[in-house]
C-alpha cells in the first residue's frame, strides 16, 4: 500500500506564453525520491516551475497536500555578487541549520558564498534545501556545476535518511537518476 501523495500533476500541459511540457501525471508519495528524466529542452524544469507557481499550466490539474512546505534548489541558482554573506548565514536563513551538515558542506559554511566556486556553492544551494524543514525539497539538476567526486557525495546524501524527506529530482542524466530514485517518470517536449 503506498503512502500519503503530497504532489498530484494530472495531464498538466505547462509552459509560458506557449506550452513546452506535457501531458505529465504523476504522483509523489511521502519518503519517495521521484525522478523527473528527460533530454536538455524537454520541459523539466517548466514542470518543477509550473509546480511553484513559476510557469502557466495549460491544461491539467495540480495538487499538493495542504499546509506542505516546499524547498526549491533551482536549476541556476542565484548567487549574491559581492555580498559578504557567509554559508552559515545562507544556511541559516533557508532554516537548514537543524540538522548537522555533512563534512564536505561544513567545510563550505565558514566561507563568503561569493567567494565559492560555482560546484561548492550548487552543493550549498542544495544543502540549504535539504537540511531545510521542508516537507518537500524539488531539486532542479542538481549535479549542474559538480565534479564527479562532489556528484557521489551528493547521491550519499540523498540516499541517506533526510527524516522521511520526500523529494523531486530533475536531471538529464541517467545514471544519477537511477542511483538515487525509488521510481522514474519521463518527460518529453
Amino acid at each position: 500500500m503506498k503512502s500519503e501523495a503530497l504532489l498530484r500533476c494530472h495531464g498538466v500541459v505547462a509552459g509560458y506564453e506557449h506550452p513546452v511540457v506535457g501531458p505529465v501525471t504523476f504522483e509523489l508519495f511521502r519518503g519517495e525520491v521521484l525522478g523527473l528524466l528527460g533530454s536538455n529542452g524537454a520541459g523539466k524544469s517548466t514542470l518543477i516551475k509550473a509546480i511553484t507557481g513559476h510557469a502557466r499550466i495549460f491544461r491539467g490539474r495540480l495538487e499538493t497536500a495542504p499546509g506542505i512546505e516546499l524547498a526549491h534548489h533551482r536549476q541556476q541558482p542565484v548567487r549574491p555578487a559581492e555580498c559578504p554573506l557567509s554559508g552559515h548565514d545562507l544556511v541559516t536563513l533557508t532554516g537548514a541549520s537543524r540538522q548537522t551538515p555533512p563534512p564536505q558542506i561544513a567545510r563550505l559554511l565558514d566561507g563568503r558564498v561569493d567567494q565559492l566556486s560555482g560546484g561548492q556553492f550548487q552543493i550549498l544551494q542544495i544543502w540549504a534545501c535539504l537540511g531545510s524543514g521542508a516537507e518537500v525539497v524539488l531539486l532542479d539538476e542538481p549535479t549542474n556545476n559538480l565534479d564527479p567526486a562532489t556528484v557521489e557525495a551528493l547521491v550519499n546524501l540523498i540516499r541517506k535518511d533526510q527524516a522521511g524527506r520526500t523529494i523531486l529530482v530533475v536531471s538529464h542524466e541517467a545514471s544519477f537518476i537511477d542511483a538515487i530514485c525509488s521510481r522514474v517518470v519521463s518527460v518529453s517536449a
